[in-house]
């Protein structure tokens, strides 16, 4: 009977448990080549998978795919997993692969990825397992393009319109989970497939409760009513008490974004790089994080995600230095009676940038420069000053990723109207090593390239790098086999048990 009784536990264990997170909005599209929002794309990372995917450390590595090899610089023959079935019984193949990339391509469908693809010249079906992309020139995110969750053939190969498809709230995918409930405003439900190619999930069932409110969630986690939720660092500094810490385990690690001070490059003001080197030595990083994030945030060196191949750790942040920012303005015709001005905007929505601006305003007075500082609301800011660059300087954000793609943000033609380089960048030399770079498909080489781009790029101060701030999740400690990556917490949610 002692045998039997521990079967039973056991087996209540690894199936019968459900995972609790929460969600602050609700999915507009549950569809990996139209997820535009991240409450989409966060559910339907659960329910879809590419080709290939990223490993703890950040190396792609296969998913549906088998095996990969290049027969040259422009040819890319992948091998597809045989044991693949969709959710509802259906086997994968190549021509889910077809369709997928046929789909990405149609001018009638708006997705976000379709300039991905835009290197691909042909994508040819071998075989059921096999299929062969031919690019027009060698494109070093070749494999990343790829890790786009694939769509099945078999149920939309007929549908006329997908962009308002049922099949978007009601999606079938290969992934490890598959989706049970969804109504608008309400809980998620997510269950198990135990039909999943790889190592089956060991929890049954994903509830994301609906809570847009941040408050009411935080309250929630403390109740122990969420088994996961970011924390912010007040939270973690000042609100959690010994009860909390003895359920939660806490992660903290660098997140996917920097925060920096840009300057309009085609401005009079902001031409000459010493006044931009004068500003950055009149500001100290290191208060901006102890004053807005408790210190958990990292100081921003440069325009690349630390821990990755494009990440130059030799590259420093210039030290705050008000005497020499000071001496460098005299030089340059400006003192206390007679200050360098300008004004910087920034959106109200995100008090963090409001505080920081505050923060700059404070210190750059020290050395005699007097910034303005004007805020506005989010829509307003962007259509009005942003994308059309009238402005002296802007507090902003930009995601950061593990595969950098620096031609939209440092590429002297991003600068041209609906482009990202905001701050009208332009240095030849960089330009050049972006173009290098695209037809790169020697990790190495493109190490080497991005690491001389960030070093360069950082010492013309077209921004100051502020900070990257710390992604903080409390965990509870009934879930076990957590093991903290470059990549995130959920990259090995397979193994986890609760």
């Amino acid at each position: 009977m002692r045998y039997i009784f521990f079967t039973i536990v056991f087996f209540s264990i690894t199936f019968s448990s459900t995972l609790n997170l929460s969600i602050s909005s609700n999915p507009s599209r549950i569809n990996p080549i139209l997820a535009t929002d991240s409450a989409s794309s966060e559910i339907s990372s659960w329910i879809f998978n590419g080709l290939f995917k990223y490993d703890k450390d950040g190396k792609i590595v296969p998913d549906l795919a088998s095996s990969y090899r290049f027969e040259n610089n422009t040819t890319l023959l992948i091998k597809l997993k045989q044991n693949v079935f969709w959710h509802d019984g259906v086997k994968f193949s190549s021509k889910d692969v077809k369709f997928t990339y046929n789909t990405i391509k149609n001018p009638k469908i708006y997705t976000p990825i379709t300039s991905e693809f835009d290197m691909v010249k042909d994508l040819q079906i071998i075989d059921n397992y096999t299929i062969k992309v031919i690019y027009k020139k060698p494109y070093f995110k070749a494999l990343n393009i790829w890790m786009s969750g694939i769509l099945p053939y078999h149920i939309l190969k007929d549908e006329k319109d997908l962009m308002t498809s049922s099949f978007n709230k009601h999606p079938i995918g290969t992934g490890s989970y598959k989706l049970k409930e969804l109504k608008i405003s309400k809980d998620i439900v997510l269950t198990v497939n135990k039909n999943y190619y790889d190592f089956v999930p060991k929890i049954e069932k994903i509830i994301y409760k609906f809570i847009p409110d941040p408050t009411t969630s935080f309250y929630m986690l403390k109740q122990s009513q969420l088994d996961m939720g970011g924390l912010t660092p007040i939270q973690v500094d000042r609100q959690l008490d010994n009860s909390f810490k003895e359920k939660f385990n806490i992660f903290e690690r660098a997140s996917f974004g920097y925060t920096y001070l840009g300057f309009n490059l085609k401005s009079d003001k902001f031409k000459n790089k010493e006044i931009r080197t004068a500003i950055s030595l009149a500001i100290d990083k290191k208060e901006i994080l102890d004053i807005l994030f408790f210190s958990h945030a990292k100081v921003c060196n440069g325009p690349f995600l630390p821990g990755t191949f494009a990440f130059n750790k030799d590259v420093k942040s210039i030290k705050q230095n008000i005497e020499k920012s000071k001496s460098i303005l005299k030089k340059l015709g400006y003192n206390k009676k007679h200050p360098f001005s300008f004004t910087v905007i920034t959106n109200a929505n995100n008090s963090t940038r409001v505080n920081a601006a505050q923060i700059i305003q404070y210190q750059l007075n020290k050395a005699n420069i007097k910034m303005k500082i004007r805020v506005m609301e989010w829509q307003a800011f962007l259509n009005t000053v942003v994308m059309p660059k009238k402005f002296d300087a802007i507090i902003l954000g930009w995601g950061l990723s593990l595969m950098p793609d620096a031609r939209s943000i440092w590429h002297s033609n991003s600068s041209k109207k609906g482009g990202f380089n905001l701050v009208n960048y332009s240095n030849q030399t960089v330009d050049k090593l972006i173009e290098e770079a695209e037809i790169s498909i020697d990790q190495n080489k493109l190490g080497k390239i991005y690491k001389n781009m960030f070093k360069i790029i950082a010492n013309d101060i077209p921004y100051i790098f502020l900070y990257i701030p710390n992604s903080i999740t409390a965990v509870s400690k009934d879930i076990k086999n957590i093991s903290p990556a470059l990549i995130g917490l959920t990259y090995n949610e397979n193994e986890w048990i609760k």
